[in-house]
């Protein structure tokens, strides 16, 4: 089930080839796949009120808005530009939050303004400039605060300030840390009912293939600390800064993840579409491993839970890596009010959206 949708005349000029058929992509017997819009570099995903799918970029200098026709095709509109590195996206009380790497703007009421947006206002919040694992990921939580993850400025070190996910309010006062030892998570989400923060990490590298694990870590309270720098995936000291540390004495991940997979985006399925047994499970975006001999991820990941611990990690839509061929790389999710799944992949420049049909058996 794959559609070809209407695009803007200026999208087809700059959207990258179609790099392989959503065909090679395989799901679970009843899913089904197919091309929701063209967005180049497409990252973050945030829903507006009234539907708009807001679309960040990482290495553009763009922010998207995605409005679905009423037939169900869409259009792409570019909202902002001459930006720097805007990963990190959040919709809040009709306000559009955009966060480059050492400011957040806030854009009011956007999505009566799609076509003219006004002037950001940049909120006052004190963030580093620092590049490496600089781009930022945020969100609001059910505190109605905004929380910003600030990665590591390296691939393993102890740098105060680092490592850490804050929150603040909606205008960017009352700046606090509520997690830290976490080496750079690029999602995060809250569970549905207990409302408690869950979010990936991207395990350090140069310590082989197959260590350490990547991580899917929840903190149900403020002051939390996950490991990093002296400890990876809960068990695992660290060859320098694990002298003289127990790994008992931080919290362990609720799953290990694969090695270096650089889980992104993670969402809980909340919606009415897919069958009961994906109702509050886990849903991961792996962008894929760099840190290999060879590669692995590049995939949709499941985790399955009993309570608040994982008990199966499992492929859920996968394919996108053919050998050590890549054809596309998930960045990040979001759950539709109809219950489908949307996946950003900055790769191939599009939206994927997951459904599902009760007859395609």
């Amino acid at each position: 089930m794959h559609r070809n949708f209407v695009v803007s005349s200026f999208l087809l000029a700059i959207a990258p080839p179609v790099f392989a058929s959503l065909d090679d992509v395989q799901l679970p017997p009843g899913f089904v796949i197919e091309e929701y819009a063209d967005v180049p570099k497409a990252r973050s995903l945030a829903l507006g009120a009234k539907g708009t799918l807001f679309v960040s970029t990482r290495k553009a200098r763009s922010v998207y808005a995605v409005i679905e026709n009423d037939d169900g095709s869409t259009r792409t509109i570019e909202i902002l530009d001459g930006m720097s590195t805007p990963n990190g996206i959040a919709f809040h009380d009709g306000d559009l939050y955009v966060a480059e790497i050492d400011r957040v703007y806030r854009y009011a009421d956007i999505e009566d303004h799609l076509d003219d947006a006004p002037d950001g206002e940049l909120l006052d919040i004190d963030l580093p400039s620092d590049s490496h694992h600089g781009w930022r990921y945020i969100g609001f939580g059910p505190d109605n605060k905004l929380y910003i993850s600030i990665g590591a400025p390296c691939n393993v070190c102890d740098e105060y300030g680092f490592a850490q996910i804050i929150r603040v309010n909606p205008d960017g006062t009352g700046r606090e840390t509520y997690a830290s030892g976490i080496r750079n998570s690029v999602g995060f989400t809250w569970h549905p009912e207990s409302g408690d923060l869950w979010f990936t990490d991207n395990g350090r590298d140069m310590m082989g293939d197959n260590i350490p694990p990547c991580e899917l870590n929840r903190a149900e309270r403020q002051g939390m600390h996950f490991g990093y720098p002296y400890c990876h995936g809960g068990d695992i000291p660290d060859p320098k800064f694990g002298k003289g540390r127990q790994c008992e004495s931080y919290t362990p991940p609720v799953q290990k993840l694969g090695p270096h997979v650089a889980p992104l985006g993670v969402k809980f399925y909340t919606g009415d579409m897919f069958p009961e047994e994906y109702r509050n499970q886990v849903f991961i975006a792996e962008h894929g491993s760099w840190n290999r001999s060879k590669k692995i991820g590049y995939r949709v990941s499941l985790v399955r839970l009993e309570g608040n611990q994982g008990v199966s990690y499992e492929p859920f839509a996968f394919g996108w890596l053919q050998g050590q061929s890549v054809s596309g790389r998930p960045v990040d999710l979001i759950v539709k009010e109809d219950g489908s799944l949307l996946v950003s992949d900055d790769f191939a420049g599009k939206i994927y959206r997951i459904s599902y049909i009760d007859d395609a058996n």
